[in-house]
């Protein structure tokens, strides 16, 4: 097999820890080898490198069947592998990484598949319009769901119930009716809904009567003979249907309600089985990530089919998002038999498992480096550094720096410094990785990065550094 012959383009600060990382993954036997070489272009930060920057001042690549640029550059590659004739990608957006990015052989995992069906409910949907309703089931949609399930309140009239399953069936939804109310659960199976929730062995006739599936659950909570003979008889009759022994809250029957679900798999291993995690990520006051995460190791194990799941409490917004996440690495983990980890960061929230990649000391040779003016905002385990031309330092608090920046008169500068300070901060608070110019990962709840606002203010703070400039001065 031949060796790859890679050329890696950095800038003048990262290029001696380029060359100890990539030693460091050379050292790794279980790593593939490959020829490499390394090109500094003459820009100061990597992440400045664009497209037309690098058509400029690279003129070949040698023997390179793959050129890797630093994460952060942007720009389509496109014109690049256009002009030497070889793939061209983005490593890792901090080199410190590229040990796990070959470990994965330079290849993102595969998330694309999962083997849970995500019903995802409007818990209100009889207090919404059917637009409103139309609208929340594109959310959900949009977060992972795959089929969006109407939630029928006790004692509360639902006029539209019919048009809205007809609304969200010409719309292209899976739907699902959630009802204890047998008239709901008849007039939404004969409305089209693909599923009925939930049907037990009294109103199992229901089933009989309409095309929808049901899924079913004991008649009694924790009588899982009645769910048995509920079972039983759909199988007899040929009846496509989801079996749910309910996943109780923690206090009033988890654990009871765990054993149950691990019962139901032994006795029927084939049939197709749903978990309702809402139970536990809206009941707990605590983040959904964690909790999806350990749910869906549970779901995988047990080899749980579909999943009903929530987001009416403002902590468990991202819910269904983060059980989409945690449903495609948990499938990815099983099919390689593997930990979970290293798959996502989409559900590391909070923290990141290798928040700082620099320690003090490799800090203080880039700030060695620096022959400028501008500031570079870097975190370690010891706390937040801000470095350029004129000296480096180091605290805990973004307040201790005022005084040694020397922007009291920059309001543009102080504004950017401000805002990166803080991000530094909690950053270094929370463990979590830092990358100047980038807003803080949150996992599946972060936002798009808008590099357009970045760009506008960089333009601000040229022209007003112009203006003053251009400013006539008193003469003395």
């Amino acid at each position: 097999m031949k060796t790859d012959s890679l050329l890696f383009l950095t800038g003048k600060l990262a290029e001696k820890s380029l060359y100890k990382v990539l030693q460091e993954v050379q050292a790794n036997p279980k790593t593939p080898q490959f020829k490499y070489r390394v090109e500094q272009i003459g820009v100061s930060v990597a992440a400045l490198m664009t497209p037309d920057l690098i058509a400029r001042r690279l003129n070949n690549v040698g023997d390179a069947n793959k050129v890797i640029l630093p994460g952060l550059c942007q720009g389509d590659l496109t014109s690049l592998q256009a002009k030497y004739g070889v793939l061209v990608e983005r490593g890792p957006d901090d080199l410190k990484d590229l040990p796990q990015y070959f470990g994965q052989q330079g290849k993102a995992p595969d998330l694309s598949q999962y083997s849970v069906q995500m019903f995802a409910e409007i818990v209100d949907a009889p207090d919404l319009t059917v637009a409103q309703i139309l609208t929340k089931a594109k959310r959900f949609q949009a977060q992972g769901a795959n089929v969006i399930d109407l939630g029928c309140l006790p004692n509360r009239p639902f006029p539209h119930l019919a048009e809205s399953i007809q609304t969200l069936k010409a719309a292209g939804f899976k739907v699902s009716v959630d009802s204890m109310d047998a008239e709901e659960l008849l007039l939404g199976g004969k409305a089209g809904a693909d599923y009925l929730l939930s049907l037990t062995e009294k109103t199992l006739w229901i089933a009989d009567a309409v095309e929808a599936a049901p899924v079913l659950i004991p008649s009694r909570p924790g009588n899982m003979p009645s769910l048995y003979r509920a079972i039983e008889i759909c199988l007899k009759n040929g009846k496509p249907f989801i079996a749910d022994p309910i996943l109780d809250p923690i206090h009033f029957g988890l654990a009871d309600s765990v054993v149950r679900y691990h019962k139901l798999r032994k006795k029927y291993p084939e049939i197709p089985i749903m978990m309702g995690i809402g139970n536990l990520t809206e009941l707990t006051d605590a983040d959904t990530t964690g909790i999806n995460a350990i749910l869906f190791g549970l779901i995988s194990e047990l080899n749980v089919n579909a999943v009903l799941a929530t987001s009416v409490s403002p902590h468990a917004i991202n819910a269904i998002a983060e059980a989409d996440d945690a449903r495609r690495v948990m499938f990815r983990a099983r099919q390689d038999n593997r930990l979970p980890r290293g798959y996502s960061t989409g559900l590391l929230g909070l923290h990141d498992r290798r928040p700082f990649p620099y320690n003090d000391d490799e800090i203080n040779e880039f700030a060695v480096q620096i022959k400028d003016p501008s500031f570079r905002v870097m975190v370690s385990d010891s706390g937040v550094h801000v470095y350029n031309r004129d000296g480096h330092l180091l605290d805990i608090d973004p307040f201790a720096f005022y005084s040694g920046l020397g922007v009291e008169n920059d309001a543009s500068h102080a504004f950017y410094l401000g805002v990166e300070l803080a991000r530094a901060q909690i950053a270094w608070q929370l463990k979590k990785r830092y990358v100047q110019d980038e807003e803080l990962s949150w996992g599946v709840a972060s936002n798009v990065r808008q590099k357009a606002a970045k760009k506008a203010h960089r333009e601000a703070s040229l022209k007003e550094k112009q203006a003053r400039k251009s400013e006539p001065t008193d003469d003395l």
